[in-house]
């Protein structure tokens, strides 16, 4: 074997390794940072709160943030408010002159654009974050409720913990595999899964659900991911003819390829971007107190 040849497979694979050892690691910070609570809170009240949201949007985000909300951790406003800072500047790079600009601007407009993307992050973690506190307070769910004792502790941790996520996954995306906001998002969704595997398993065992339904359920969730798993793939390609032409005596192009367009380019961009806009109201709503007066947010 070509001596250059090995040295070179055995970097390729040690940067692999390296890679993937600091996936791991970094992954191992995030699920251990979504069993750390803020401080000041009734885990009590708290869970069972959360446990009449089952099925609700709040039940959504709660499994995008891998249960960090109903355990009200330091992690518990997940990637959501990174997520939604991006999509709006998207939107208004395509509608706002000065952000045309830096978009093409190459390397440099992009890291404008980042940072941008950054301050918007600290702004709609923090507003969100004080809105959850607020929730919590009116909600009983606080042992030491007061501004400077609640409100603003709780705001800062929260919204801290947001950005160390948002840092976490811009370090995955350069030094391990993958997206990292993205790698983020699928090991909190994937964190639930054992639990509501077992609580179905349990449900099937005491004839809570009968055997029919759960082998109907099963066969919607395997339909209902290779349906997802087909759009995501589905591609339509156009056809390219290059025209041929002659340089001397010889003849070049004349030939014929494709180029792809995805059926869905956008991604999971726009449901979950649509789950932040379906919390606006109810996050509008914790500002006014938990009275019936606000409860038409909440229910909206």
């Amino acid at each position: 074997m070509n001596p250059a040849a090995a040295l070179g497979d055995a970097s390729r694979y040690g940067e692999i390794r390296s890679r993937v050892l600091f996936l791991i690691g970094a992954l191992i910070v995030y699920r251990v940072g979504t069993f750390i609570p803020v401080p000041g809170i009734d885990p009590q009240q708290v869970a069972r709160f959360f446990s009449d949201q089952q099925g609700t949007i709040l039940g959504v985000v709660n499994m995008f943030s891998g249960g960090a909300l109903s355990r009200l951790s330091i992690f518990a406003m997940g990637v959501m408010p990174y997520i939604s800072a991006s999509i709006i500047i998207q939107m208004m790079s395509m509608v706002v002159p000065s952000l045309q600009e830096l978009r093409k601007e190459g390397e440099s407009g992009r890291r404008k654009i980042t940072q941008l993307t950054r301050y918007g992050t600290v702004i709609l973690g923090a507003f969100q974050s004080f809105a959850a506190a607020v929730t919590l307070q009116n909600g009983g769910m606080v042992l030491t409720p007061g501004l400077f004792s609640w409100l603003l502790p709780a705001t800062i941790t929260m919204t801290t913990g947001t950005l160390f996520l948002m840092w976490l996954g811009e370090q995955i995306t350069e030094r391990g595999i993958g997206n990292g906001i993205s790698m983020i998002i699928l090991v909190g969704i994937i964190a639930g899964l054992p639990a509501t595997i077992g609580r179905t398993l349990t449900q099937v065992s005491t004839g809570e659900l009968a055997g029919p339904y759960a082998i109907m359920l099963l066969a919607a969730v395997v339909g209902v991911t290779a349906f997802c798993v087909f759009v995501e793939r589905a591609q339509r390609r156009i056809t390219v003819n290059y025209a041929k032409r002659q340089v001397g005596r010889k003849m070049y192009g004349g030939q014929t390829s494709h180029l792809p367009f995805k059926l869905n380019m956008a991604g999971v961009i726009p449901p979950i971007f649509a789950s932040s806009l379906l919390l606006f109201p109810a996050t509008i709503a914790s500002f006014f107190g938990a009275g019936s007066d606000s409860r038409w947010g909440v229910a909206l």
